[in-house]
C-alpha cells in the first residue's frame, strides 16, 4: 500500500476510464499512457475490461494500472487475474476488503461519511465518493479530524479545473473522469 500511495502522490490525477464500449475505453488509456501518465484507473462497467487491462499491462509494464467500481470478490478476483495493480469501490465493500488483504492488493475503498472515510483511511486510501457532492471544503474538514498522514483520494463529478483546489484541501491524489482529453497538458501543469 505504501508505494501505491508514493505513486498516487507523485500522479496527483488518476485517470478513471468509464466507456460504454472497449473500442473507445482502450484508445483513451493508451493516450493518457502515452502522455506519461504513470497510473489510471479503467472500470468494471466498462464491456470487456479484463482483456483491455490485459493488454495495457502487456504493452505498458510500468504502469500502474488498477480496476475501479469493484463490488464484488469474483470481480476483484477477475482484477487480480487481468493484473491489477490496486482496486478501488464505490463504498465500504468488506468481502471485497477481505479478498485484497488475503491478495495483498491494495484498495482504495470508497466511503461517504466521516466515520466510512476514517475507517477506510485506517487501512489505506479512502475514495471520498461521490466527491463533487460535497467539494474540496467538505474534504478538507475530514482531514483536519483524521489521523495525521490519512490519504483520501476524491472522486465522482471532479473537473480537470477544480483539481488544485482538491489539492489543496489535503487530497493525495483526485480521481478524475471527465475532461480527459484535456489531462494530459493540465496534469504537466499542476
Amino acid at each position: 500500500m505504501e508505494r501505491l500511495t508514493e505513486i498516487l502522490a507523485q500522479a496527483r490525477v488518476v485517470p478513471v476510464i468509464r466507456r460504454s464500449t472497449p473500442d473507445t475505453a482502450e484508445p483513451a488509456a493508451r493516450t493518457l499512457l502515452d502522455a506519461g501518465l504513470p497510473v489510471i484507473e479503467l472500470t468494471a462497467n466498462t464491456p470487456d475490461w479484463a482483456e483491455t487491462l490485459l493488454r495495457l499491462h502487456a504493452d505498458y509494464p510500468h504502469a500502474v494500472i488498477g480496476l475501479g467500481t469493484v463490488t464484488s470478490t469474483g470481480i476483484a478476483q477477475e482484477a487480480l487475474h487481468a493484473g491489477a495493480h490496486f482496486l478501488v469501490s464505490p463504498w465500504p465493500v468488506p468481502q471485497v476488503r477481505g479478498f485484497a488483504d488475503e491478495h495483498g492488493l491494495p484498495l482504495c475503498e470508497g466511503g461517504f461519511t466521516p466515520g466510512e472515510i476514517a475507517s477506510a483511511a485506517s487501512r489505506g486510501i479512502a475514495k471520498l465518493f461521490p466527491a463533487s457532492t460535497v467539494g474540496p471544503a467538505y474534504l478538507k474538514s475530514l482531514i483536519a479530524v483524521l489521523p495525521s498522514g490519512s490519504a483520501v483520494m476524491p472522486t465522482g463529478g471532479i473537473t480537470l479545473d477544480s483539481v488544485p483546489a482538491w489539492l489543496a484541501a489535503g487530497a493525495i491524489a483526485v480521481g478524475v473522469g471527465s475532461d480527459l482529453d484535456r489531462l494530459p497538458e493540465v496534469w504537466r501543469a499542476l
